[in-house]
């Protein structure tokens, strides 16, 4: 794989000022967000002007106890061939537990939460990653994630667990310099100390973000302007090697291209910075102790799965905390993934919010604390509106929110009264007052 350069990642919101923006090498879009038949139109133009496309996937789950998907990972080869792309990205994270693994419910995060860097999580993870880089048609490379709790009972520092996993499976990395600040600030970790066991002739390219502390705890948020402390973890890594491509990510509250442009400046201007820098030596990499690395992981799989399901489930459907884990950081994420489900559902099912106005959050919230998600952020908006309409509250517009839910659930769209709630919601969306979630 050749230099990507600088990049950024392409959001709808952003696609046209994008393709305006000058100096971009290559862009980064979430594989899931395209359909290969049906690419949008702003990337087949890049495409055509030579710019490379990177497919990004958030939902494989490569740090979960269950082998990957065969679905997913062939849906994320479609997008890989379809794009032209030289590689495909994933991250390093677990996103869904429990099933027939644990006999216990299954459960969805709708988010990336972190494995616990133990011989258990790293055997389960080294094999999954096998199973992808067969099933895909172009090298892979796994992200590590931002974190705002922490396991216990750790056997591995962020750097051993990259570098043994590397070593053993020759995939290259994505390095999240934000994600490597928001673990030193939720965390304690050495931004320094993590980089120090890297072994950087497999990085891929790396990602520079912003975000925001609240309370304390850094929120990696893809919302805010990057700040100086993620910039200088990149002028590091960029005096140690020179990365073959950087990319900014943006998600939310997107500003105005300039200043967009800007941090690209001044993320170019840290790279090049770093490449004129004296080399900093490279300390040894971590000694290897026995990783215990045979075929049979079926005894780390079930104990991995029986771990990670207690959490989540401490997480979305109120069970207790498992033993020696923080509670309060547990509950910022609990808190944290609550409100993430909100906002996801209200772009995929922007009826809701017209519907419930300014009500909306807190009927969500009182949801999630009740009903964890099934089988995706779709699902998950009908399932509210079912909650919703098994209770008892009588500030809901109950018919036309039958109607909705009707309309969206049955094997085929019901015209009549899709047109009628159509015709409910346009008019409550002119009448009423700008209400923000």
């Amino acid at each position: 794989m050749g230099r990507l350069g600088t990049g950024i990642g392409w959001r709808p919101e952003i696609a046209e000022a994008v393709e305006r923006m000058p100096g971009i090498d290559w862009v980064e879009v979430v594989a899931e967000n395209v359909c290969p038949g049906h690419l949008p139109a702003s990337l087949v133009r890049l495409r055509e002007r030579g710019v490379t496309v990177v497919p990004h996937g958030v939902s494989l789950g490569l740090g979960g106890a269950r082998r990957p998907d065969a679905g997913r990972l062939t849906a994320l080869a479609e997008r890989a061939q379809a794009l032209g792309s030289p590689l495909v990205t994933e991250h390093i994270a677990f996103v869904r537990a429990g099933g027939a693994l644990t006999a216990s419910p299954p459960l969805e995060a709708g988010h990336l939460l972190p494995v616990p860097r133990t011989r258990d999580a790293l055997d389960v993870l080294c094999e999954n990653v096998r199973i992808a880089q067969d099933a895909l048609p172009v090298p892979l490379a796994v992200e590590n994630i931002a974190a705002l709790f922490s396991w216990p009972d750790e056997e591995l520092t962020e750097g051993q667990f990259l570098y043994e996993l590397a070593e053993r499976t020759g995939v290259r990395l994505l390095i999240d310099v934000a994600n490597l600040h928001t673990n030193h600030v939720n965390r304690g970790e050495d931004p320094a100390e993590a980089l120090d066991g890297l072994p950087l002739e497999a990085i891929a390219y790396v990602h520079v973000a912003g975000g925001v502390e609240r309370d304390g705890v850094w929120h990696d948020s893809h919302a805010h302007p990057v700040p100086g402390a993620v910039l200088g973890i990149l002028a590091d890594l960029a005096a140690r090697a020179a990365p073959p491509g950087v990319l900014l990510e943006r998600d939310e509250n997107f500003p105005e291209p300039a200043e967009l442009e800007r941090e690209l400046a001044a993320i170019r201007k840290v790279v090049e910075g770093g490449r004129q820098a004296t080399a900093t030596a490279r300390p040894a990499a971590p000694a290897r102790t026995d990783s215990g690395d045979t075929e049979d992981t079926g005894g780390a799989r079930q104990r991995l799965g029986v771990a990670q399901a207690a959490v989540l489930s401490s997480l979305v459907a109120g069970t207790p905390v498992p033993e020696g884990f923080d509670r309060a950081r547990l509950g910022v994420q609990a808190r944290a993934l609550a409100a993430k489900r909100a906002d996801v559902v209200a772009k995929v099912a922007p009826e809701l919010p017209v519907l419930l106005g300014a009500s909306y959050r807190e009927a969500f919230l009182e949801y999630a604390r009740e009903r964890p998600m099934r089988a995706g952020y779709r699902r998950d908006a009908l399932d509210f509106a079912g909650f919703l309409l098994d209770g008892d509250r009588t500030d809901l517009p109950r018919r036309e929110l039958r109607e909705w839910w009707l309309d969206r659930s049955g094997p085929a769209p019901r015209r009549r009264v899709a047109r009628a709630a159509r015709r409910v919601l346009l008019g409550r969306a002119r009448n009423a007052p700008s209400v923000r979630a």
